[in-house]
């Protein structure tokens, strides 16, 4: 069989499943659970990279290979998925359709640059990353159901906010800019953990 079978990619292979079945709630109109898989989706890539380093006698293919399904994973989980789920929100205007491809090429651009530089810095050094190039692809996983979570208090320029919300962060995917890396996942965990509790408190989901 093509392809290279170990415990390093499973938690990518999860976060892509889980993204498939987010992108059939979304378009059943059950964004709640939509949204919740973007953001179970985005929490399991956090941990692909450290999983995969736990492996110390990967080949150098086995390194390229990581490289490569984890951006054709995260253009589909971070840049298609994101796309559908504003897609079946409400926009659907010729302006909001600019704004999505514009979204998706951004997204794709941003991808394989990642994967030309980070396979080179690889080749030079076995340090973990400290800094990301440009925002990663990731961050739509916490931009979006942060925007969603609060859209009663939008109002009608709910619609308004997302569609400046997917501009900005096309723009930052492909701006030279340095995003540090965070270090502590956990810290992140807990703050959706209890965002999502003081939402159900509320009763805003």
């Amino acid at each position: 069989m093509l392809g290279f079978y170990d415990y390093t990619v499973v938690l990518t292979y999860i976060s892509l499943g889980i993204s498939i079945l987010g992108m059939t709630r979304a378009l059943e109109g059950d964004f709640r659970i939509a949204i919740a898989c973007l953001a179970l989706s985005g929490f399991c890539d956090m941990f692909d990279g450290k999983i995969a380093r736990t492996k110390k006698n990967r080949t150098e293919d086995e390194q390229k290979f990581g490289i490569q399904i984890d951006s054709l994973c995260d253009v589909v989980c971070f840049g298609i998925f994101p796309i559908m789920i504003c897609y079946c929100l409400g926009m659907r205007g010729a302006v909001s359709i600019f704004v999505l491809v514009f979204y998706g090429i951004a997204s794709v651009i941003r991808l394989g640059y990642f994967n030309v530089m980070e396979e080179k810095r690889q080749q030079e050094t076995a340090e973990v990353r400290q800094f990301y190039q440009g925002l990663p692809i990731t961050s739509m996983a916490i931009i979006l159901p942060f925007i969603y979570l609060i859209r009663r208090y939008w109002g009608i320029h709910f619609l308004f906010f997302i569609h400046v919300a997917v501009v900005t962060v096309g723009i930052l995917f492909i701006s030279n800019i340095k995003v540090k890396k965070p270090q502590n996942p956990v810290v992140i965990l807990l703050v959706a953990v209890v965002a999502l509790a003081i939402a159900k408190m509320f009763h805003l989901l």
